[in-house]
């Protein structure tokens, strides 16, 4: 299991991407968090194996329609067990 901290940049609030997050992680088995920064970015932590891991981050990096992503920023975490995915405020 990995675990990977995400910080999305770019039009991402108010077109629905944390909602659709929620839904693409948990179709990929990922577990975690997303969350609107004050800043205008979506902020994320997902984790689950390698493969499913990776496919959500390169589905972050493009959003659901309605969303222009203009980078994403990813750190290493070490993964915590969490269960479930969450919108957080």
């Amino acid at each position: 299991m990995i675990r990977r901290h995400v910080v999305v940049h770019g039009h991402v609030q108010g077109v629905g991407f944390r909602y659709a997050a929620r839904r693409e992680a948990e179709r990929r088995g990922i577990t975690g968090w997303v969350r609107n920064r004050p800043d205008g970015a979506v902020e994320a932590e997902i984790e689950g194996d390698e493969a499913s891991v990776t496919a959500m981050l390169d589905w972050l990096a493009t959003g659901p329609p309605g969303s222009i992503v203009e980078r994403t920023d990813v750190a290493e975490h070490e993964p915590t067990g969490e269960p479930g995915f969450t919108i957080t405020a």
